[in-house]
């Protein structure tokens, strides 16, 4: 019975120390900074920038730690394809994006056809998933 208890002791101690490792990492990411590809957006801009053909438009905040994450992907993203267009939009700097388009958890990014929402996509995702969700949009 002891044996057992000490296991699990063990492996609850690594998790524990497992989770507040990742934790400091992420909390502690720097900021990537944006391709060149990649427009940023904010409320004067955002209608014209959607307007025409297909576009990725991720809502982010500097301080949220998965937008960090997801910040070389999107730019990897932007860089090498022509299909379509990545933007982004400052959620702090430009709340009332956020709210028209109903962005509760970041990060949130949204597929725009011809200026109207085709698509959704919360959370951090692999460049797979963010491609296959843009290209069901395009083959629509």
């Amino acid at each position: 019975m002891s044996v057992t208890l000490i296991v699990i002791l063990v492996i609850v101690v690594a998790l524990v120390g497992m989770i507040t490792y990742t934790y400091f990492k992420m909390k502690n990411a720097k900021p990537v900074s944006n391709s060149k590809n990649i427009l940023v957006l904010n409320n004067k801009n955002f209608k014209t920038a959607t307007k025409k053909g297909v576009l990725l438009v991720d809502f982010w905040a500097a301080w949220c730690a998965p937008c960090k994450i997801i910040a070389p992907t999107l730019n990897e993203i932007a860089d090498t394809q022509n299909d379509f267009r990545v933007a982004k939009v400052n959620v702090d700097h430009n709340q009332q994006l956020a709210q028209r388009y109903n962005v509760r958890n970041i990060p949130t990014m949204l597929i725009f056809r011809d200026g109207k929402e085709a698509g959704r996509i919360v959370g951090v995702k692999t460049k797979r998933a963010i491609l296959k969700e843009v290209e069901a949009v395009l083959a629509s």
